[in-house]
């Protein structure tokens, strides 16, 4: 079972994060956290890698639902996304949702988990239409 839904683009890194972030706000996600795993990784360990953050997305609505079923699904919360750089073009990736509803196994989480994929799908499909 793969864990993550793609779409590769054609603009620099930099220049793909808000239009990320634009896509996944107009599907009801808001982004909690942004890491720069590129400059953590030049300050701590001297690494020079591409360019790579991790977004982490949440849909107010489908969490609370999903944590009212199951207060433990918050340790897989929230959804991530990555963009990064691979081979001179932009990976954009987010977290199929359904990895946690069968992680957590629970069969009532796995509606909540497929309505996100289908918004997280939207986000992917409205970037790969309006930059790929």
């Amino acid at each position: 079972m793969g864990y993550g839904r793609t779409v590769l683009l054609d603009e620099p890194v930099d220049a793909v994060i808000p239009k990320v972030k634009e896509a996944l706000k107009a599907q009801g996600f808001g982004v909690l956290t942004e890491i720069d795993v590129r400059a953590t990784l030049k300050e701590k360990i001297g690494a020079e890698v591409a360019p790579y953050v991790i977004l982490g997305a949440c849909n107010p609505r489908l969490a609370h639902r999903a944590l009212e079923l199951e207060p433990d699904v918050g340790l897989l919360l929230p959804c991530n996304v990555v963009v990064r750089e691979h081979d001179g073009r932009t990976v954009v990736s987010a977290l199929d949702p359904g990895v946690i509803a069968e992680l957590a196994d629970h069969p009532d989480l796995r509606p909540i988990a497929e309505e996100a994929t289908g918004l997280l799908d939207a986000a992917l499909e409205s970037l790969a239409g309006s930059l790929g």
